[in-house]
């Protein structure tokens, strides 16, 4: 299929702008490219509640988990520059990983959720990265490795960092910033530089409303013992949404829900990745590679969300017979939400991205109606 910029312009805005006049926006951006170009991008709202300023172009904004993403596309790029296989195991390169029962878990296992790491039983704080590995080596299981899948929620962006860390000998942080957001122009950080907090939009938790959805995860996570509360709650700390607005923590690399951007800087990444790996004159990823974000690994119920979900190499996908497409309708398309509503994806099928960043967040687990009623009027 071929977008037509006017045409879809017309039946976006409309759409976008009920997000603020009906189901309750603060402030919001989407974005979406085509064929390694910006089809349309829109704006609107404000970067605080007290209406003081407004949401522009390069507004910069917390994108929680869809950082997940841009981690897993770091470590890719690793694997695909080292020429190391999928199926190898992480302690091959990650020699302390394989305590407790761990030396047989793979990388196609870790990055798809399946490596039952999603909860941890030291209490070590999210702040302390060294504690966290350790905590994470001495981890057994939760599962057998490879039976089932979880939503990995804090524990996978340290296992991400670390094997980067192993590998190319350079943090996650830094491998984002050198391979692909200075060769791309991204306006977008793992850990946000002091001079750069003037622009971003401060972030908002949820209002009480209406009971979230699925009720038996929400029930879960706010009983003690339960393996959402304790995948939520380990390793501790950062539980307070207001918590991540200091520029302190904005400062802080946080692989799995600390990556701040701009709209624009989210799509036109999602670009290179819908378009085969390549951007203008710029080729980041192989077919091989593109092939494992875009292949299901693990698909059905999910140990944390207790929903189906599903997950290629490092990526969300719409699990098999979805209730709700999240990607549109192309069974190659993949990506990754965020916490309250933020949403990005590629399609390769039709070399189209689509991000979505907000600052009023709501409780929902996965995208909520205020980003998929686009995606679902992009393709109509």
């Amino acid at each position: 299929m071929q977008l037509d910029a006017d045409e879809l312009s017309q039946r976006l805005t409309p759409l976008f702008q009920e997000n603020f006049e009906k189901l309750g926006e603060l402030g919001a951006a989407v974005s979406i490219w085509q064929h390694g170009k910006p089809i349309v991008d829109l704006y609107s709202g404000f970067c605080d509640a007290g209406h003081e300023k407004l949401w522009k172009a390069d507004t910069l904004v917390l994108i929680w988990s869809a950082t997940k993403g841009i981690g897993s596309a770091c470590l890719l790029h690793v694997l695909q520059e080292q020429g190391i296989g999928f199926d190898r195991c992480v302690a091959e390169f990650w020699p302390e990983f394989a305590q407790a029962g761990k030396e047989n878990i793979t990388l196609s296992q870790l990055l798809s959720h399946q490596a039952g790491l999603c909860a941890l039983d030291q209490r070590v704080d999210v702040l302390d990265y060294g504690a966290v590995i350790r905590a994470l080596e001495a981890q057994k299981p939760l599962w057998l490795p490879g039976s089932a899948h979880g939503y990995h929620a804090r524990t996978f962006g340290f296992l991400l960092d670390e094997l980067v860390r192993r590998i190319a000998g350079k943090t996650l942080s830094r491998y984002w910033r050198e391979a692909f957001a200075q060769p791309l122009n991204l306006d977008l950080w793992i850990g946000l530089p002091e001079r750069e907090n003037s622009r971003v939009a401060t972030i908002y938790a949820a209002k009480s409303g209406k009971p979230p959805e699925p009720k038996k995860f929400y029930s879960d996570l706010n009983t003690s013992g339960t393996l959402a509360r304790k995948t939520f709650t380990s390793p501790y700390g950062l539980q307070s949404i207001s918590g991540m607005n200091t520029p302190d923590v904005r400062a802080q690399p946080i692989v799995s829900f600390g990556g701040i951007g701009s709209v624009s800087a989210l799509a036109k990444f999602y670009s290179m990745l819908a378009n085969g790996g390549k951007l203008g004159e710029q080729t980041f990823f192989s077919e091989e590679t593109i092939a494992w974000m875009t292949t299901t690994l693990s698909d059905g119920m999910d140990r944390v969300f207790q929903i189906p979900t599903a997950f290629s190499a490092g990526f969300m996908k719409d699990p098999r017979n979805a209730a709700r497409r999240m990607f549109g309708p192309s069974p190659t398309a993949f990506g990754h939400p965020g916490a309250g509503g933020s949403h990005a994806f590629a399609d390769p099928e039709n070399r189209i991205s689509f991000a979505y960043v907000m600052n009023q967040m709501e409780q929902s687990l996965l995208p909520n109606e205020k980003s998929l009623r686009l995606v679902d009027a992009i393709y109509r």
